[in-house]
């Protein structure tokens, strides 16, 4: 795990500046203290910042080969590097290292791009072709980890963090308002869109291809899920995942340095645990909890786990005061606003892991691949509205638009009415109806089509999810939209803050591409959400453990602190007309949020948390601001 940067002149082909190169690397320390490299090459520079987990004497990077015909930089873990090393050694190549970078710089030279499709781990990574004068950047499939790149007057710029690109720029940063807009719909800003203006992210799967002049974005993972014929027994599919869990975890054991847990209460966490014990015992393990005034608080379901499966524990206990004070040191790492209100947690629980290991493990993705959520209920039988007499719909909408402080019910109803099937996913996604938030904004900020851009960012994947059903539909567009893009995204950044590297098993490639084939009566099944996961987790869970309600470092608990919070100290800053948000925002459109929430008419914690946050991002990059056209 790493952080990466570097610059290319495509178009006039000037040398490239070491100085620059050296102060975009420098803002990446926090991500690989343990070394820094360098490689300029005319018009060519790559920086590079090491935390050294596998072959540390001898994992430099940049990394070439013996003729120096290609150079890498990336950041990540390629966790099938040895069978892949041993393909290529079949070819004739020849290995200096015992690093997975290595089979990156061979795998390119025998297979070209190709060599993507062939990584099962997470990366974002740059390769020179010297010889074709050919630069490739590219994100994992499942975007795990990030990149970041600018092209301005035929100059590119990238880096694992936007601070990297920042550095290279003399002016404040300018605000984009199409992405603003999606940040409060979503609570994160999709890629490839970023915060500020001119920088953008590669979307999960796709790579950027620098050559003769010009610049081209595209799609490289293109894996179109078709169901399983026959289809999969849930005997068949239980065993089947369970040992594609096993391959996944013994893969991403491997390590030279320490590796620990992130220990929730739950289901997810608690089978990774089970799972570890498999390939030795007393892994570390932690938590984040809140005091036993919570009655949520995980911190004593986290110990009973712990015991039950005999890990080294330790929690980290913080409060309300706490969690106030670090809300701008939080938001400064993520350099975009998210309002996800379980960045608080993952941060402090990132900072206790790091005092003892490097890498820690972490179970998201078992939600989305299996429908943990709430929506996901309503997509798997939204078919069963459709059957019902329009008279009967209608009088259920009415009573459920009358509801108050039901605004996920309320969307989700809203959107069973909607034809267009991407129109119909983008809705349950949204905080708010689009108009609603398109009203907070001052007259003339946002363009015509700023409604449009979610369908946009989806726009080359509704061709490989036409064989999904319907909730398969909208899990493929989570894992690949917003989970890289909010819980991914704030896991990276937050961890890689205490220089702590993060392994996500369950999005492991062949997992994720088993689930993606198998039908929705075995991931939702009368009622009951990630059937087919809590199957597996009977083989290996106490039922005390697979009772518990799901928590998730008890973010609830954050919830109800911001709902405090919001009428006392954060109020200052929405009701404040001198606020940074109100360059962008209407005063009066945002009082009326708060006074729906005060007065109880609507639950508006989440939007108003998104202000919060965006406030405080507004002030930790203090310009002045400005926003763009």
């Amino acid at each position: 795990m790493c952080g990466i940067c570097g610059q290319y002149n495509f178009r006039n082909l000037e040398p490239v500046q070491r100085r620059e190169i050296v102060d975009m690397t420098r803002t990446l320390a926090h991500r690989g203290p343990d070394d820094e490299g360098y490689f300029l090459a005319g018009p060519l520079g790559f920086g590079f910042r090491r935390l050294s987990i596998i072959d540390l004497a001898g994992g430099h990077q940049p990394m070439s080969d013996q003729e120096e015909s290609v150079w890498v930089v990336f950041n990540g873990e390629i966790y099938n590097f040895k069978e892949l090393r041993e393909e290529l050694e079949g070819y004739g190549h020849v290995f200096r290292t015992r690093s997975d970078t290595e089979v990156i710089v061979y795998g390119y030279k025998q297979w070209g791009d190709e060599i993507l499709n062939r990584l099962n781990g997470m990366f974002g990574l740059a390769i020179w072709d010297v010889h074709e004068r050919r630069l490739v950047l590219a994100r994992d499939a499942f975007g795990i980890k990030l990149l970041y790149y600018k092209v301005d007057q035929g100059r590119l710029y990238f880096g694992s963090e936007m601070r990297a690109i920042r550095a290279t720029e003399s002016n404040a940063p300018e605000i984009d308002p199409t992405s603003l807009n999606l940040f409060l719909r979503y609570r994160y800003t999709p890629s490839p869109h970023t915060i500020i203006k001119g920088i953008q992210k590669l979307a999960p799967g796709t790579k950027l291809v620098a050559r003769d002049g010009s610049c081209e974005v595209s799609r490289w993972y293109k894996f179109m899920p078709t169901p399983y014929a026959p289809a999969k027994s849930a005997t068949e599919a239980t065993e089947e995942l369970l040992e594609l869990y096993k391959r996944a975890i013994r893969r991403q054991l491997i390590s030279d340095v320490p590796v620990g847990l992130l220990l929730s209460g739950g289901l997810d966490s608690g089978l990774l645990l089970a799972l570890m014990n498999l390939n030795g015992r007393s892994w570390p393990t932690y938590t984040v909890g809140y005091g036993a005034s919570f009655a949520d608080d995980e911190l004593e379901d986290a110990e009973d786990t712990a015991r039950l499966l005999g890990s080294n524990h330790a929690s980290v206990v913080i409060s309300q005061a706490a969690f106030e004070k670090a809300l701008p040191r939080i938001v400064a790492s993520l350099e975009e606003p998210i309002a996800a209100s379980s960045i608080v947690p993952m941060y402090f629980v990132c900072e206790r892991a790091r005092g003892d290991v490097k890498v820690a493990l972490v179970g998201q993705g078992p939600d989305e691949l299996f429908g943990g959520y709430r929506r996901h209920l309503g997509v798997r039988y939204g078919a069963l509205w459709s059957q019902m007499p329009k008279p009967i719909r209608n009088l259920i909408s009415m009573g459920v638009h009358a509801l108050p402080r039901n605004e996920t019910l309320k969307r989700g109803v809203y959107s069973l009415a909607i034809s267009d099937r991407m129109r119909r996913y983008e809705h349950v996604f949204s905080l708010l109806p689009g108009d609603q938030v398109d009203g907070l904004f001052q007259e003339g900020l946002l363009g015509a089509d700023a409604g449009e851009t979610m369908l946009e960012c989806w726009g080359d994947l509704a061709e490989l999810m036409a064989g999904t059903n319907e909730l398969g539909g909208l899990q493929f567009l989570e894992v690949r939209s917003s989970l890289p893009d909010e819980l991914l995204m704030y896991a990276d950044k937050l961890s890689m803050a205490h220089s702590l590297e993060l392994r996500v098993p369950y999005l492991d490639k062949e997992i994720v591409e088993y689930v993606e084939r198998l039908p929705a009566n075995l991931k939702v099944r009368n009622g009951s959400r990630k059937w087919l996961h809590r199957h597996v987790c009977c083989r290996y869970l106490p039922k005390s453990i697979l009772r518990r309600p799901k928590r998730g470092f008890a973010v609830n608990v954050v919830d109800s602190w911001f709902r405090n919070a919001i009428n006392n100290t954060m109020t200052e800053s929405l009701l404040d007309g001198s606020s940074a948000i109100y360059q962008y925002l209407r005063p009066d459109a945002v009082r009326e949020l708060f006074a729906q929430h005060i007065s109880r008419r609507n639950d508006n914690h989440k939007i108003l948390f998104s202000l919060v946050v965006l406030e405080q991002w507004l002030r930790v990059n203090a310009g002045p601001v400005t926003a763009g056209a």
